[in-house]
């Protein structure tokens, strides 16, 4: 077959020019992993010569389904919101479906309500929702969207499935590090307490606190940003009051490790400091930062094995939970005293 023919190349044709079946075909066209890389390269070169383009209209009059996922956002220009917009973007796309997204200004009953409308009006497959705030889950019990939504950074409810890194078991493995290393006061500069990671986190420091007979009083909150870390470290370096900080994130880590080394507090001969997400430049702060470590890659493809059973096999909801992971480096050590 060639461009110039009136009827344009379908699947089938791709198949028999390539000399492989159609089921192989879908697979190279949906980015399937079990697709060796000499078939995939004839069947990209067949489909570049015969100039074959899926047609998802007509699929989805078979199917009555979109091939469209919606991805509903807030916060993106924090570290951990952007990342795990991105993980499930890429999980979308893997499993072959386009996505439309949509990201709020401000978080609201409302604002939620016109973003789940704007994509049930673009008939949608099925949405994620990553708005990492405390009322998000009872604002999506209250919208019939009439397919399936995940709640990324939630467990969900009996109404709405949820897929999250588990918050409270990486603040539990921070702070676990710092008592296995000797600190006895340990601080918590926390989120905000609007923000369900913010609340999990804080939750993790105090509960591994608690079941290690430690004080758990020392917790201040800033918004995230470096800035309020900063602002947080001089205050906490007049203070010192603490052997060692779990920072609820990189950033406000960031700002408290300048206010320190401003202040002539030595990290982590002073104060050792832990932060969350291990941002890439988290290695190179100085000193470089041990952190938490979240998977959003693998987060993005858990919200999308909830999302196609339910999809396509009409699972009920459920949960899914990543664990995330010590990246030790050099802002911790044992405190002074126990040191040598």
């Amino acid at each position: 077959m060639k461009k110039s023919d009136a009827r344009l190349p379908r699947l089938e044709d791709v198949a028999e020019h390539a000399g492989v079946s159609h089921q192989t075909v879908s697979r190279v066209i949906n980015n399937h992993p079990n697709v060796s890389k000499a078939t995939r390269e004839k069947v990209e070169a067949a489909i570049a010569e015969l100039g074959y383009r899926r047609n998802t209209a007509a699929r989805s009059l078979v199917t009555r389904r979109s091939q469209t996922i919606g991805v509903l956002g807030s916060e993106l220009s924090q570290y951990g919101p952007a990342n795990t917009m991105l993980g499930v973007e890429q999980a979308a796309r893997d499993a072959g479906y386009f996505v439309s997204i949509a990201a709020l200004r401000s978080v609201s009953r409302d604002a939620i309500f016109d973003a789940l409308r704007h994509f049930t009006d673009q008939s949608v497959d099925g949405i994620a929702v990553l708005v990492p705030h405390s009322e998000t889950l009872k604002i999506l019990e209250e919208y019939n969207a009439g397919v399936p939504v995940i709640a990324v950074g939630s467990l969900g409810n009996a109404a709405v499935s949820g897929a999250m890194v588990d918050q409270k078991r990486g603040a539990e493995i921070a702070v676990g590090h710092l008592i296995d290393l000797g600190h006895r006061r340990i601080g918590h500069v926390a989120g905000p307490s609007d923000w369900t990671d913010g609340v999990l986190r804080a939750e993790g420091w105090r509960n591994a606190l608690r079941n290690a007979g430690l004080p758990h009083d020392l917790l201040l909150e800033g918004d995230w940003s470096a800035g309020s870390g900063y602002d947080l470290g001089r205050q906490l370096a007049v203070e010192r009051t603490a052997t060692a900080l779990f920072v609820g994130n990189d950033q406000m880590a960031l700002g408290i490790l300048r206010a320190f080394n401003e202040a002539g507090v030595r990290v982590p001969d002073d104060v050792s400091v832990v932060g969350f997400d291990d941002q890439p430049e988290s290695g190179y702060f100085t000193p470089p930062l041990t952190t938490v470590r979240q998977d959003f890659e693998e987060l993005g493809r858990r919200c999308m094995d909830i999302m196609l059973k339910e999809i396509e096999a009409g699972a009920g909801v459920s949960s899914t939970v990543v664990t995330p992971e010590l990246v030790h480096r050099a802002s911790t050590a044992p405190p002074a005293a126990s040191a040598g």
